[in-house]
């Protein structure tokens, strides 16, 4: 007789026969790698440096996309390619460069950024204006954006407040309450900090993160193909899955991170993986999921 968990593997993948991929985007934490509280180090989680290396020699192109925004990919490839992840900065994609990147489609120029410096830098180089709360003219932007701000203040809210009073539409780069580390879940400082600020404002926001279909919008746009031939890995059904579904791309759960395989099974079809993967490899070697 099977196990339970066998036969809620088998029903979760049984949706039909998986479209054609093209490409992929692979999620950070929980699915390549476990970090530390602090941000300082990485763990490469099983399978994930040698399933980035054999799709690069088999030409399948993929990128990686965080929801956090500490560090600018500038910064945050080397640490990863430090631990054997073949992951150039080009191919590491944060919300802040989803932001770049929609910002001044929307007629963007200025904006008040409550984050770390990290959080605005990308926003820069698209030659958008990053004002931080202590900087003069706080009032006097387009947009507020919310990304990683463990020091944030009273006082920085009450400045994106005013901000959105006077007409400044809320970017804010994820709207995940946590994340998977080594030492447990985290708790995602955006999601509680536009949480007051909407809660006083009642300001619309608007997702540069994942499940943003901007963000996946960015990825397709980087990996040369369309939505519906992106395969999203992950480790969260309310984050990678969601994007997946409401994208048309094909999702794969794994189980690395805060889903186990009893979680993914309970999840509605919105929130479910095309495919859960026992291990990461079988990305690569399952027949069917990429063509040689």
């Amino acid at each position: 007789m099977k196990r339970e968990s066998d036969r809620n593997r088998h029903s979760l993948s049984k949706e039909g026969r998986l479209r054609p991929i093209n490409g992929f985007v692979f999620d950070l934490d929980g699915t390549l790698v476990l970090t530390d509280r602090s941000f300082s180090g990485y763990q490469a989680l099983p399978g994930a440096v040698e399933v980035l290396n054999e799709l690069q020699a088999r030409g399948i192109p993929f990128v990686v996309l965080t929801n956090g925004t500490h560090y600018p990919s500038s910064e945050q490839a080397p640490k990863l390619r430090a631990v054997g992840l073949p992951i150039s900065d080009d191919a590491l994609l944060t919300p802040s460069s989803v932001a770049a990147d929609l910002m001044p489609r929307r007629g963007v120029k200025r904006v008040l950024v409550l984050g770390t410096p990290g959080v605005g830098q990308p926003l820069a180089q698209a030659g958008i204006q990053a004002i931080f709360p202590n900087e003069e003219g706080t009032d006097e932007v387009d947009a507020v954006y919310i990304g990683w701000h463990p020091d944030c203040r009273m006082k920085d809210i009450e400045a994106a407040v005013k901000a959105i009073w006077n007409g400044a539409e809320l970017y804010v780069a994820s709207d995940v309450p946590f994340f998977a580390t080594a030492g447990g879940k985290s708790m995602g400082y955006s999601y509680a900090i536009s949480a007051a600020v909407r809660r006083i404002t009642r300001a619309p926001m608007i997702l540069t993160g994942k499940p943003s279909l901007h963000a996946l919008r960015l990825v397709a746009k980087r990996l040369g193909t369309p939505m519906s031939k992106v395969g999203v890995v992950g480790d969260d059904p309310l984050v990678e899955m969601i994007m997946a579904r409401r994208g048309g791309a094909v999702g794969f759960g794994v189980t690395t991170g805060i889903s186990k395989a009893r979680d993914w099974a309970r999840q509605p079809l919105g929130r479910r993986p095309h495919r859960v993967l026992r291990g990461l490899a079988e990305l690569v070697t399952t027949p069917g999921i990429v063509d040689c």
